[in-house]
């Protein structure tokens, strides 16, 4: 007896000390709103409210106040659903037959009494107004009674989150624009925020008494049923979206874009060269689009070998020459007959040449002495030394006579032999010559700046950068896959963004002019301008880069740009024209310190952004026209021989390629 006594108070203890310790872990256990609340929410403002955590929002909660007339799917809310870091809620209260019966009827009287009172006083607009409100208003009712329709309350409530008020602000401003031109009234619920906000959490609980009246099929058009794929009906598998697991077919010439440009942003490492190399491939073998690439990396050499396509290097070393002054006549569509007809743009040319020229000028200092007395001397040269050759804007005069006067028909199958163009070894003999005889002072330091400066750029004088002065050694041929201009042997900091700019304009002469204006004859061109970035602190380059981007596809040709900093594109006012002329834009991975820039111009929700600065090489937010998908790029095997700029794995892949090698034989 005693030992079981004993037994039994050693049990008791244990059982106190358990009950002990389960308090202890009831009294610190978490539960899920103490996992997920903020630190707390100031509620004390008449019109947001302040979220506190590490760092501190603002939230403003809107309110509906206004609908149209008649509603629209899919885009009655279709803005206000993807805003960007906005909740949304709908909340629905069906109305019970016999209370639509009763205020229908009730309704209807009151329109009959109107009726009459306007007909009395001879406003015959407004009884016919009020005799169409009336007929309509019977039609529902009977369509009510017959089962065939049915009456809802509804609240619609939206909530803006921002990190600062002028953001705020800004938000609100931008939303109620967009929600106006669907004609719908939005307005901050004024002292009221935190009985919105709190009806605007996913608990079904509305708190708010504001409410409008829908039939059934007005309030089918609140459901955001509509398709958030992107992509075509045929293209290339571009990827797959995450969100779905269904592959994206990509069109790069949709006749549903308003333009065929692209951009990609990306960290470095974050997949842009693979990205752009897979999209090129692909094109190139299952749409038949040509491809030409300005490689600032020296990346692009394999993916030509590839395609069967042509590389060609430009370096101090090489004697390849790109002529600045080549000039080419187009094919335009007269929009008035629609038949086709070949013109020449000398002052166009000019101007080109002179930008170019102006950007060598500067040079990598980007010099202040250089303004518009130093640009008017070089493009009243450059325009002298077309006239000089008897180049105007008739296309004959690009070619050689005889000497009776006519076209010399015996050197080529066109039966045309072009004149030989200026180039920059000419001018500067000209400009040389002109500083002599110059006598006015004002341009005196100016021709002795460009004698001094545009020296190095003479072949004659052995110029350190001459590789832009003389006649063009090659020529960019039609029905080639691809073509790489490999400018990475040159000097980083200026020489290449010098040659980028260069060789956009020689590309539009020689690639981008020679389609036609009529798309049934065009072929599908893309010109790819790899690590931009460089081009921006010149603003002849920029100017450039943008007249390319809006004037491309006109002649059936898409410019992919490929960059690193979001910002530097973002920052700088006169570069906007490429990305608001790009239909298509995709984000890779994102630095931190860029995503708030995204997230300000593309509406982009926190978990967009979220997504942006974990994701993995390869995957990215996608943008088309006015959809958007996450996107996962996976390269074939085969793509990855070529595609592939790592190199540490291209090292791997060797590696494999010799070992399988050797065991086969």
């Amino acid at each position: 007896m005693f030992g079981n006594n004993k037994k039994k108070e050693t049990t008791n203890e244990i059982d106190s000390i358990k009950k002990e310790e389960d308090s202890i872990f009831k009294r610190n256990e978490k539960d899920i709103k103490s996992l997920i609340a903020p630190g707390g929410i100031d509620a004390s403002y008449t019109n947001h409210l302040e979220i506190a955590s590490s760092r501190t929002r603002y939230a403003r909660s809107m309110v509906v106040a206004n609908l149209p007339r008649m509603c629209t799917f899919p885009e009655f809310l279709r803005g206000m659903y993807t805003f960007g870091d906005i909740n949304v809620s709908v909340f629905i209260n069906p109305v019970s037959e016999a209370s639509s019966q009763t205020d229908l009827n009730r309704t209807i009287n009151e329109l009959e009494s109107e009726r009459i009172v306007a007909l009395d006083r001879g406003d015959i607009n407004r009884e016919r107004i009020i005799a169409q409100k009336r007929m309509e208003a019977e039609e529902l009712r009977d369509a009510i009674a017959a089962g065939f329709n049915k009456l809802f309350d509804s609240s619609i409530i939206a909530t803006i989150f921002a990190y600062s008020m002028d953001e705020l602000d800004r938000y609100t401003e931008l939303l109620s624009n967009e929600m106006s031109k669907n004609l719908i009234d939005i307005k901050p619920a004024w002292a009221i925020q935190d009985e919105a906000f709190r009806s605007n959490l996913p608990f079904s609980d509305n708190i708010l008494t504001k409410s409008h009246t829908f039939d059934r099929r007005a309030m089918s058009t609140v459901f955001p049923f509509f398709n958030s794929e992107v992509g075509h009906e045929n293209g290339i598998p571009l990827g797959f979206n995450k969100q779905t697991g269904l592959p994206i077919l990509y069109d790069n010439f949709s006749s549903s874009l308003n333009n065929y440009n692209m951009v990609i942003f990306g960290k470095s490492g974050a997949g842009k060269s693979v990205t752009i190399k897979t999209i090129t491939a692909r094109s190139a073998v299952l749409m038949g689009i040509e491809s030409l690439a300005l490689d600032a990396e020296g990346e692009y050499g394999i993916v030509a070998e590839a395609l069967g396509g042509v590389n060609v290097t430009l370096s101090p070393n090489s004697k390849t020459v790109i002529n600045l002054f080549d000039i080419e006549p187009e094919i335009i569509k007269d929009e008035i007959t629609g038949k086709e007809r070949t013109v020449l743009s000398v002052e166009n040319k000019v101007e080109d040449v002179t930008n170019g020229l102006l950007t060598m000028a500067r040079g990598s200092t980007r010099s202040q002495e250089v303004n518009e007395l130093t640009k008017q001397i070089i493009s009243e040269s450059v325009a002298e030394e077309y006239a000089a050759l008897g180049i105007t804007n008739n296309v004959e005069s690009l070619y050689e006579r005889d000497d009776k006067g006519k076209i010399d028909i015996s050197q080529n199958y066109l039966g045309r032999t072009k004149k030989q163009m200026p180039t920059i070894g000419s001018w500067y003999k000209r400009i040389c010559r002109k500083a002599t005889e110059n006598e006015n002072p004002d341009y005196r330091f100016h021709y002795s700046y460009l004698v001094k400066v545009m020296k190095q750029y003479v072949r004659e004088y052995q110029g350190q950068m001459a590789y832009f002065d003389g006649q063009s050694t090659f020529e960019l041929l039609d029905g080639v896959p691809f073509i790489n201009i490999d400018i990475s042997q040159l000097e980083e900091r200026f020489a290449r963004p010098l040659a980028q700019q260069i060789m956009l304009s020689w590309v539009w002469e020689k690639y981008v002019k020679k389609n036609s204006e009529d798309k049934t004859k065009a072929a599908k061109k893309r010109v790819l301008v790899d690590e931009a970035w460089m081009l921006l602190p010149y603003p002849e380059a920029v100017d450039f880069l943008n007249t390319m981007a809006r004037r491309a596809r006109k002649r059936n040709v898409s410019l992919a740009v490929i960059s690193q900093k979001f910002q530097d594109f973002y920052e700088k006012q006169e570069v906007q024209a490429v990305l608001t002329s790009s239909d298509t834009k995709l984000f890779l991975a994102q630095d931190k310190s860029e995503i708030q820039y995204l997230k300000e111009v593309f509406k982009l929700s926190e978990g967009e952004a979220g997504f942006l600065i974990t994701c993995n090489r390869g995957e990215g937010l996608l943008k088309v026209g006015g959809d958007s998908a996450i996107l996962a790029i996976q390269p074939t095997k085969k793509e990855f021989e070529f595609v592939e700029t790592n190199l540490n794995k291209q090292s791997q892949m060797e590696r494999a390629k010799k070992e399988a090698l050797n065991s086969s034989n």
